[in-house]
């Protein structure tokens, strides 16, 4: 079964077994509310001996999310799971509307230039505010290409060819 990241669990909070979580889904709300099960792996590289729970509460503050699980009721029971990365199955993902894409989806495509040109492959997006940023990696010793994601660049996503492409402003190759 697939798995796919939504979150880290970075620390414990106080001594009812409530955790601290820092998010990286763009449905928090929905993903962490009261009664969704999610899994913990040790590694976000390793999807084998996932630990399935509960979430029994939820609440947010300063752009992190408190947990609590089911079962797991004081320190010692979640300590053991500090660093732990927390994942829902394949078959928990969202439709989204159109024009908008999991970042599993779009890693790994090949970006194009409307002039036809082969940039490279993203290999991983970054988040750092408005709008993503599409990290394109080149070859032959080339420094990777920062597309942000916003219309002006990315012309067209086609996930059926594994393609993207974009249209490239001034200044953003070597």
């Amino acid at each position: 079964m697939d798995y796919y990241r939504i979150g880290t669990l970075v620390n414990t909070h106080g001594i009812r077994g409530e955790v601290k979580v820092v998010v990286i889904t763009d449905f928090p709300e929905k993903r962490f509310k009261a009664g969704q099960q999610v899994t913990l792996f040790k590694s976000p590289d390793s999807t084998t001996n996932g630990v399935p729970l509960v979430i029994n509460k939820s609440r947010q503050q300063k752009g992190l999310f408190f947990l609590t699980f089911k079962g797991l009721d004081n320190i010692n029971d979640v300590e053991q799971y500090k660093g732990w990365t927390i994942m829902v199955a394949a078959d928990e993902l969202h439709a989204l509307p159109e024009g908008e894409y999991y970042y599993h989806q779009i890693v790994g495509l090949t970006v194009v230039t409307t002039a036809g040109e082969t940039l490279g492959k993203i290999k991983e997006i970054l988040s750092p505010g408005a709008n993503d940023v599409w990290v394109v990696q080149r070859g032959h010793g080339q420094s990777d290409v920062l597309l942000p994601k916003i219309p002006q660049v990315i012309k067209k996503v086609d996930l059926d060819a594994g393609v993207v492409t974009v249209e490239l402003m001034e200044g953003l190759i070597d």
